[in-house]
Order: C-alpha cells, then structure tokens, then sequence
C-alpha cells in the first residue's frame, strides 16, 4: 500500500503555499525546477526566454549536431543535418539498444551520443542521404523479457 501520508504535498505545504507572496512562491519553483531538471536544460526553460521571443536563440555548444529523434509506430528515426560533402566519407554511425553513436563529424576526434527514444533491435538498421539530411532507421524492439521475481517472507 502506497503510504501517502509521505506524499509532499500534504495539508501543512498547502497551507505553507497559500501564505507565500508571489515572489516566494516563484523563488520556491524555481529551486524546486533547479533540482529536478539536468543543469543543460535550465536555458531551455527560461521563462524570459518563453515570453520574449524576438531573441536569437541560445548559442549551441561549438561541434554539436542538430540531430532529431523520433519515433513512429514501428521505426525510430533519427535526422542530422550533412553541411560538408565530405563529412559523408568520414562518418562512422553506430547504435546500441537504446542509443545511436555519430562519431568523426565535423571533426575528425568528435563523438555524439544520441538516446533513442525507445529500444530497437541489433539487426535491420538503415541509413540514407538525401538533400543534405543523414536520415537513420533503427526497427523497435517489441521484446520486451520479464521475468518473475519470487517474494519470499
């Protein structure tokens, strides 16, 4: 049974949360959203950012791919940006089970991690260029092993 009177949000932080003025409750999710979201997310979501939209966009990282994830009923597909003809020649791509592996783009010693948004099957993968766009796809992996696990007393 789930013990819910461990649950945060209880009749106490209700009450904390109705006596906060604005600015404290904002300082409170802030710190709250500070914890839970990984430390290259927070430009992302910048309520600044959000609201003033005539902005450039945040600078990415020097080296870093554009790539796009996405997955479809059956495939995942995964879609990077080729700028340089001779990138293609240079390319190695590989994936394991939940992550595609783009190494020697732009440069020779760089390497780029992708996680999959599901898991996908070893064998079976694709990969064509077509208007400037290295386009990947991995097959899903419907195989999903559970295995019992006895309870003892």
């Amino acid at each position: 049974m789930f013990p819910w009177n461990l649950f945060p949000f209880n009749k106490q932080m209700k009450d904390n949360l109705q006596n906060m003025k604005s600015e404290e409750i904002e300082q409170f999710i802030q710190g709250i959203m500070g914890k839970v979201m990984p430390s290259h997310l927070e430009g992302m979501m910048n309520p600044q950012d959000l609201r003033n939209t005539s902005q450039s966009p945040p600078s990415q990282q020097p080296n870093m791919i554009d790539a796009v994830a996405f997955e479809t009923h059956d495939c995942i597909f995964v879609r990077i940006p080729i700028t340089r003809e001779e990138w293609l020649k240079q390319l190695r791509v590989y994936h394991t089970a939940n992550q595609l592996i783009i190494e020697h783009i732009p440069k020779e010693e760089d390497k780029h991690t992708i996680t999959l948004p599901a898991i996908v099957k070893k064998k079976g993968a694709s990969a064509k260029c077509k208007d400037g766009v290295l386009e990947v796809r991995l097959i899903k992996s419907f195989d999903t092993q559970f295995s019992q696990i006895e309870v003892s007393d």
